[in-house]
């Protein structure tokens, strides 16, 4: 084995090399920020304060408000403050912490949608049961199971990356702490334990995407039977936007994680990353607000201070 280190800190890659273009970024970046700010701040005032949106599928959107917000800020932040002040190195523990938060925070938001297709299924294929399925008890229980769930996760996949001895420099080709960027540093005979893990969560996500998608069949072909237009609208309008938010998380956290090496770059590994980690908790509220009329409804009050009518 050649000789191993942990350094102390990593070197992040800058999204450009002229002042100009960082500050732009900078710009860029601050702008989406408070924008996922906004919305997802609101989403979490509205479901908290008005006792209508009190139900599963508000309660479900909250924990994926929350998490939304912790993902952006486990990133954007530090690639704001890096570019404004051109410095572009994050210490061993700082980087350490970034991948855990970074693991635990989209793991759970990709648990949660699976969840909230469940909800979705049970909603309006089974609706008679639905009070009884989706007892208040069972939905803190499902959220907290994926909470705890994926904080052991990342606990697990974090301790195993960080333990490995890093052989190839401290430079990453990312612009935060992507576990695959760190993987590439450590020596090339002691990384299959974390590859195995890596295959690992490859099939639990792929056994969440096939029950989503199976979820969705049912409920398109329940859809469909509602006799009336009106039926059909409602029924949509509450499922169109989580399928839109898991095709965006999916399509394209898949393609990041599994693109051929040879289609690897720097520019290329930058704008995905940009398209899974920041650009879905910025949309998310948007696409959750447009269809769906009571969550605008409520959105509506909480701006003009009519919340508690």
């Amino acid at each position: 084995m050649p000789n191993s280190t942990f350094p102390t800190e990593f070197l992040l890659l800058a999204f450009a090399d002229t002042r100009k273009l960082q500050l732009l970024h900078f710009g860029l970046f601050l702008g989406i920020y408070l924008a996922a700010l906004l919305g997802n701040g609101l989403i979490l005032t509205a479901v908290a304060c008005d006792h209508h949106l009190h139900t599963p599928m508000y309660f479900f959107l909250l924990n994926l408000a929350l998490l939304d917000l912790g993902s952006i800020s486990t990133t954007v932040p530090k690639t704001m403050a890096n570019s404004l002040w051109e410095y572009w190195a994050i210490t061993y523990a700082g980087c350490a912490t970034q991948a855990f938060l970074l693991v635990f925070f989209l793991s759970a938001e990709f648990s949660l949608l699976t969840i909230m297709a469940y909800d979705r299924y049970i909603a309006i294929c089974k609706p008679l049961h639905y009070g009884t399925i989706m007892a208040s008890r069972t939905c803190v229980n499902m959220a907290a199971a994926v909470w705890g769930s994926t904080f052991l996760y990342a606990v697990l996949h974090t301790a195993n990356t960080f333990s490995l001895p890093l052989c190839q420099g401290n430079a990453l080709d990312q612009f935060f702490c992507e576990i695959p960027q760190i993987l590439k540093l450590s020596c090339s005979d002691v990384y299959l334990r974390e590859v195995g893990l890596l295959v690992v969560s490859a099939i639990l996500a792929f056994g969440c995407f096939v029950f989503i998608v199976l979820s969705y069949v049912q409920i398109f072909r329940a859809v469909l039977r509602i006799p009336s237009q009106q039926g059909r609208h409602k029924a949509f309008s509450t499922c169109l936007p989580h399928l839109a938010v898991v095709s965006l998380f999916i399509s394209t956290g898949t393609f990041s994680y599994l693109k051929p090496p040879s289609t690897s770059s720097s520019s290329l590994n930058l704008l995905l990353a940009v398209l899974y980690s920041v650009v879905p908790p910025t949309l998310n509220p948007l696409i959750y607000s447009m269809r769906n009329q009571e969550l605008k409804d409520s959105l509506g009050k909480l701006v003009t201070g009519r919340i508690s009518e």
